[in-house]
């Protein structure tokens, strides 16, 4: 079983802050860190460690690899070596020289754990639809992308996956309007809300939540262009689902002890969802409905620990970590 993650590989430059600053002020933080990050390498991560029991642990029947690029900077070196040392296949990611290596600058409002995030792609968007004529041989069972990338290089990977029969998951962080067209080649679909009325074109005020009604809705225009499966994350909600016969479900989000940062808690249950599809879809290919439930009830329970502590990378667990996926 293989799955293989094409995407964005940023530094995060990530500032703690007692409350957000209003226009024209100027706020002492609490803390400020570095660290690994990019929606990409963040699903990378979540991908190999949620489908592994430890670090100490690291066999699994799944293989995940990384195919992106980053700068010829210290930064580009750094993410390269963490990822290298952590045991991932990092033989995909390329060293573009004269480009800078992608970066996001991230403030977390310390009473809420909610976060405010800038992206400047860098060498992320010095891949181009060129670079994918092929998707890597053998052929993976599940290829994960988000749009941290060139939006022409995902419509590419989406072409290419689809002639090949190979399942695709797409994330579509941060939000732009997809051709109508790209739909059919999207087997999973997994965004927000936030994410789920920009592409739907459904309005919606900005401080509202999306009810039973509006999910359906939304849920249903993508189904109807052609997307397998529907997951729309609800934040400390849980997670709605919907698929191509029109069932839907919802999975409430699991009691955590403290929300301290929510940065890569999208990032976390996409991964736990990649790693849980592909291993069902080995096991039990005849219960799709029964084996996506189970898989957002895991990427549910992997996000939530994931947002109990600081960071990206650094706060994604290890499937050990949180337990069982069938219990």
């Amino acid at each position: 079983m293989s799955i293989i993650v094409i995407g964005s590989l940023n530094t995060d430059l990530i500032t703690v802050t007692p409350r957000l600053p209003h226009a024209g002020e100027t706020l002492t933080a609490t803390s400020f860190q570095t660290g690994p990050g990019g929606k990409g390498g963040n699903q990378f991560v979540a991908c190999h460690r949620l489908s592994r029991g430890s670090a100490s642990s690291p066999n699994s029947p799944i293989t995940v690899r990384m195919i992106g690029a980053v700068g010829s900077d210290t930064f580009g070196h750094s993410l390269i070596t963490g990822l290298s040392n952590e045991g991932m296949d990092v033989s995909g990611i390329q060293v573009r020289e004269g480009d800078r290596t992608g970066v996001s600058t991230i403030i977390v409002d310390e009473g809420t754990g909610e976060n405010r995030i800038l992206f400047s792609p860098g060498a992320n968007y010095s891949l181009g639809p060129e670079d994918f004529m092929a998707l890597p041989e053998p052929g993976p069972d599940l290829v994960v992308l988000q749009l941290e990338m060139r939006l022409e290089t995902v419509l590419r990977v989406l072409e290419v996956a689809s002639e090949k029969r190979v399942d695709v998951l797409l994330n579509p962080a941060p939000a732009v309007r997809l051709p109508e067209e790209a739909y059919a080649g999207i087997t999973h679909l997994i965004l927000n809300e936030s994410e789920a009325t920009i592409l739907s074109g459904m309005e919606v005020g900005e401080e509202e939540v999306l009810d039973g009604d509006a999910l359906n809705q939304i849920a249903g225009r993508f189904l109807g262009l052609g997307v397998k499966y529907v997951v729309i994350t609800l934040g400390a909600r849980g997670a709605f689902f919907s698929d191509l016969s029109g069932r839907t479900g919802l999975v409430p989000a699991i009691k955590v002890r403290a929300v301290v940062d929510t940065t890569a808690a999208g990032d976390t249950f996409v991964g736990a969802y990649a790693g849980a599809v592909v291993t069902r879809k080995r096991a039990k290919p005849r219960e799709d409905w029964l084996e996506i439930r189970r898989a957002v009830e895991w990427a549910v329970r992997c996000a939530g620990r994931t947002v109990e502590k600081e960071g990206a990378q650094g706060a994604i667990p290890w499937a050990g970590e949180v337990g069982d996926l069938d219990h």
